[in-house]
């Protein structure tokens, strides 16, 4: 085994105790963190021209906010949760437009969007 193989194995063990001791309110941090971890990689990818990394890593974005939206109370979070359900989607139509058109300042944007909601979220106490 690689040693870099094994940094990764120790690294998914490490989020999945985590992931396991984590309060609700925590795994939504924690989704929103790797987000824009993904986002950051993404464009780091789209400059250096590595394409296909660059569709896996918005790929990764987009089920990651996608699981954000899901996890919405639309019937009792009110107009709250309407609002943050209109922003997640607004954020996968601007990472699929990324994606074609490859447009950093897209990627840019959204990772600001997702920076604000998690900072709000984080500003919540558990």
């Amino acid at each position: 085994m690689s040693a870099m193989m094994a940094i990764k194995q120790y690294q998914q063990v490490g989020v999945q105790a985590q992931v396991a001791e984590a309060t609700p309110h925590r795994l939504i941090q924690m989704l929103m963190q790797g987000g824009l971890e993904r986002l950051a990689q993404a464009q780091g990818a789209l400059q250096r021209g590595q394409g296909a990394l660059k569709g896996e890593l918005i790929g990764k974005s987009i089920s990651i906010i996608g699981g954000l939206r899901e996890a919405l109370d639309l019937g009792k979070g009110g107009e709250l949760a309407a609002n943050l359900d209109a922003l997640y989607d607004y954020m996968i139509a601007r990472l699929l437009e990324a994606n074609r058109v490859n447009d950093p300042a897209l990627l840019e944007e959204v990772s600001g969007l997702l920076r604000e909601v998690k900072t709000g979220w984080d500003g919540i106490a558990s």
